[in-house]
């Protein structure tokens, strides 16, 4: 009886480039009482996996938490399986913004304690007691309100690249620490104002609301699905977006489009930019926002010294990284000191410096001219293909594709397809397809090399 994902990413890639299916992405949480969360997480797992259902689910006693995507075919099995339990029957299931049939490739079902991380040890508190829940247009009036104080429950890194207008953003790293924070900053308004929040999806939300009316808030909102849920609703309803810039979220994707409005910066150079990118180095994976002039000086990395790293053989780089624990580096998502724009005042020495410190690598010794990313790879003909974001592609040209699974890989071009046409050169905008022998990655960058 298999309980446990066995298949590696690059093998669900490929099976699901083989299916030809399209994928839905979406997220539900429930607060219950499961009172054997291994069982349940088990009998989730075994209907499940026959569904190709492949995400991040955590259970606990006190409910479930669930991000994941799964064939568009297997919808209503899939929803069948969730409503024979009567505490997810009707319930909402929040459809990304925006769908990626590759956002999970593995299906992980975990027990935790809670579903959501709170830090709380109190046995009065009832996390059921929940605010009031508004819809898109509840929610947009009630921000217009001036005794409407409205407060982002997620974490730094989350509503530094979009948020609701007039929102107080905690600068915190985990939920945990906001409660207490937001309490003591409204503390004088429990009874005067009334308290709007809003989560990615609703979940934190949830236990916030209940927690805030414990501490003796009288007037306590919450916005009903989240930002995912107002988006659907505001774009059936033709509502305003009072939500500007990407939505923050956990898969591959790390954001979803909202609204045009760039509201970050480039943690590098300071550029106006809202991508989301984990270091190129694997003894790194800091995640933090990069612009792509800075990620092609920068391969990828958030520092100079892991592009020293990333040019290593594969074997120096798993010796570096063995025994290493990067936990709290990764955890201070966004805030690491080697992020110059993020961390000095002088932004444009910073991106002149951040531009240079590639120049002084030593292992780097052809320069190597950025072209443009991987957008997809067709296993059975190993095609992989490109989109050129900047400069020209030429028969003849030597060319390095580079990525963290890839490793680097030189070939000098001898056939290419353009825009699905046999032809000789390819310049920006252009979709083009090379015949190669290894798999390429969405995370792989194409140079070309001057010799």
């Amino acid at each position: 009886m298999q309980l446990y994902n066995t298949l590696s990413a690059e093998e669900r890639t490929a099976l699901i480039d083989n299916a030809g299916k399209q994928r839905l992405t979406l997220s539900f949480y429930a607060y219950a009482q499961i009172e054997n969360p291994t069982q349940f997480r088990n009998d989730l797992f075994l209907a499940w996996n026959p569904l190709e259902v492949l995400g991040r689910i955590y259970v606990a006693h006190e409910g479930i938490n669930a991000q994941l995507s799964l064939p568009a075919d297997h919808f209503y099995e899939f929803k069948d399986t969730i409503e024979k339990y009567d505490f997810m029957k009707g319930i909402r299931l929040n459809v990304a913004v925006e769908q990626d049939d590759f956002s999970f490739l593995k299906l992980t079902v975990k027990v935790r304690d809670k579903i959501v991380a709170d830090g709380l040890n109190d046995e009065t508190f009832d996390a059921t007691n929940i605010g009031i829940h508004l819809k898109a247009k509840e929610f947009n009036d009630l921000l217009e309100d001036p005794d409407t104080i409205v407060v982002d429950m997620r974490n730094h890194y989350e509503s530094e690249i979009g948020h609701f207008t007039k929102a107080i953003k905690p600068d915190v790293d985990t939920f945990r620490e906001s409660l207490p924070i937001i309490e003591g900053q409204l503390a004088e308004h429990k009874s005067d104002k009334k308290l709007l929040m809003y989560c990615t999806g609703g979940i934190r939300c949830e236990k916030a609301s209940a927690y805030f009316k414990h501490k003796g808030f009288e007037n306590v909102y919450q916005l009903e699905g989240g930002i995912i849920e107002y988006t659907r609703q505001v774009k059936a309803e033709g509502l305003e977006s009072k939500f500007i810039g990407k939505n923050f979220v956990f898969d591959h994707r790390l954001g979803e489009r909202i609204t045009d409005d760039i509201v970050s910066n480039c943690h590098q150079c300071g550029k106006p930019c809202d991508v989301h990118t984990n270091c190129a180095n694997e003894g790194c994976h800091l995640l933090f926002i990069q612009c792509e002039a800075c990620a092609a000086a920068m391969e990828g990395c958030c520092s100079s010294e892991c592009v020293d790293v990333i040019h290593l053989p594969e074997d120096e780089q798993k010796a570096i990284r063995r025994g290493i624990k990067n936990g709290n580096k990764i955890f201070k998502k966004g805030k690491s000191e080697v992020l110059t724009f993020k961390n000095t005042a002088t932004a444009n020495a910073l991106a002149t410096d951040v531009l240079e410190k590639p120049k002084a690598v030593k292992a780097s010794k052809i320069k190597k001219t950025y072209l443009g990313k991987g957008i997809h790879f067709f296993p059975k003909a190993s095609i992989g293909q490109f989109l050129i974001e900047e400069n020209q592609l030429n028969i003849g040209d030597k060319i390095l594709i580079k990525g963290p699974t890839t490793g680097s890989q030189e070939l000098v071009l001898e056939e290419m397809f353009v825009n699905d046409k046999a032809s000789g050169n390819a310049v920006s905008g252009d979709y083009c397809s090379l015949k190669l022998p290894f798999r390429i990655r969405l995370s792989d960058k194409l140079y070309k090399l001057d010799v």
